[in-house]
């Protein structure tokens, strides 16, 4: 026994999911209690009287980039950067260089993910080969790797030969796994570059519309229920879209959906200024697409947030719009965002942010370990923030290697003070703690 797995820390005050205060007691790698009035023995004693404790939150998709894109981000910046936003454990997109497509590659990401030891890796696999959309990808040896892989994704790219997407739906269904489909109707996006509508018309850029998105949801959300098998649409944007789901989940289909914090903030209008860190895939909507969005998310249509965090080096961004790479990066300002939108507006308390940020992620990537009750016995992944605290985001500051935030300048609330990986801290007082240990 090592002296990690022996040591103490007791956390004093904690709000935990805003109830309450209690006091929480850390033993090695789990909860030993949780109550009023706790003490022990040589514990390192935290006093958090006010902050809000939650379950060490989970993203379902995160682009890390390594291997092939350490200019943009590594597994190990990603990582800090999962951990300083309160994340415990994130899962890497496939779209790396090489893809990850074969048992090799995830197997690569997974273990520089424990070597990390700020946060959990896990691999997505890609659903086809090279993300091409062509053959089917090495399913089965990648879920039979050591990553155990469970979500396929060719995220960055839609799935959209029907057939395909069928054998995938049929191939994951024999060990529980989810394809998580990027709805882009491919033709229907050919040269777009913003949200079809009124601002695209006036700027004359490209227009993406909301068609393009929804009818491939609505496309899958039919195959996943033909086989019986699990469908998982990424990144949501649309009203049209929330309702294909909504109307889904009423038939007992078993699809799952998820939402950006940048879309439950932002829209198109502010493509206007040309500024191409308002690029993103899918492309920013509208004012009322915004709204359903929330809405969705606080009655439980849409499972859970997720961040797309997509890191590109400013060479890639600091460009003209038509030229700028899609994607923002996000796992440091998520919890804030959420706060923002969900919290402060009163459409969730902070039960439902653990529930939509931590327990429904975890379930549909099916990880052990994360999205648990915070109770005695339990794995003691946890976060910690001050929901008082409001400041301006200023990404020089960011343990993330690029800085491609569209927040930059904004004050937003919320600030995570301290996260547990197994018990170990990976931040405290708000700092990557130096040596987290595998």
């Amino acid at each position: 026994m090592t002296m990690s797995d022996t040591h103490k820390t007791l956390l004093r005050g904690a709000k935990v999911l805003g109830g309450e205060p209690r006091d929480v007691l850390i033993e090695g790698e789990r909860v030993a209690a949780v109550g009023t009035g706790l003490d022990a023995d040589g514990a390192t004693v935290i006093d958090v009287a006010g902050q809000i404790l939650l379950p060490g939150l989970v993203d379902l998709h995160t682009h890390l980039r390594e291997p092939g894109r350490e200019d943009s981000e590594t597994v190990l910046t990603g990582t800090r950067a999962a951990a300083v936003g309160g994340f415990t454990a994130v899962h890497a997109m496939a779209n790396t260089f090489p893809v990850a497509d074969t048992a090799g590659v995830v197997e690569q990401v997974w273990r520089l993910g424990r070597e990390s030891g700020y946060c959990d890796v896990q691999p997505v696999g890609a659903v086809t080969v090279g993300l091409e959309g062509k053959k089917l990808a090495e399913l089965g040896a990648m879920r039979d790797s050591a990553a155990g892989v469970r979500v396929f994704s060719d995220d960055g790219k839609c799935v959209d030969d029907a057939v395909i997407m069928r054998r995938a739906l049929e191939y994951v269904k024999a060990f529980d796994g989810v394809i998580a489909q990027h709805a882009q109707e491919p033709r229907l996006t050919e040269g777009a570059q913003m949200n079809e509508g009124i601002v695209s018309a006036e700027l004359g850029l490209g227009g993406w519309p909301a068609v393009a998105e929804e009818s491939i949801i609505a496309r899958d959300v039919l195959l996943a229920a033909h086989v019986g098998s699990r469908v998982h649409i990424c990144h949501l944007s649309t009203a049209g879209s929330v309702e294909i789901v909504r109307w889904a989940k009423s038939k007992g289909w078993n699809v799952t959906a998820e939402v950006t914090p940048h879309h439950l903030l932002l829209t198109d209008e502010l493509v206007r200024s040309y500024d191409p860190v308002y690029k993103v895939n899918p492309p920013l909507r509208t004012e009322a697409d915004v709204m359903a969005l929330r809405e969705a998310l606080a009655d439980g249509t849409i499972d859970c947030v997720a961040t797309d965090h997509a890191p590109h080096p400013h060479e890639d961004k600091d460009c003209e719009w038509g030229a700028a790479a899609m994607g923002m990066v996000g796992l440091e300002t998520a919890l804030s965002v959420v706060q923002h939108t969900m919290v402060d507006t009163g459409l969730l308390d902070w039960t439902g942010v653990a529930d939509r940020m931590s327990v429904r992620p975890s379930a549909i990537g099916r990880l052990t370990g994360h999205g648990r009750p915070i109770a005695a016995g339990e794995p003691a992944n946890l976060t910690l923030l001050d929901s008082a605290y409001r400041g301006v985001v200023n990404p020089a500051g960011f343990a993330s290697r690029s800085r491609n935030t569209p927040y930059e300048g904004l004050e937003l609330p919320g600030s995570v003070t301290h996260t547990f990986l197994r018990g170990r801290p990976t931040v405290v007082d708000g700092k990557l703690a130096p040596t987290p240990q595998p």
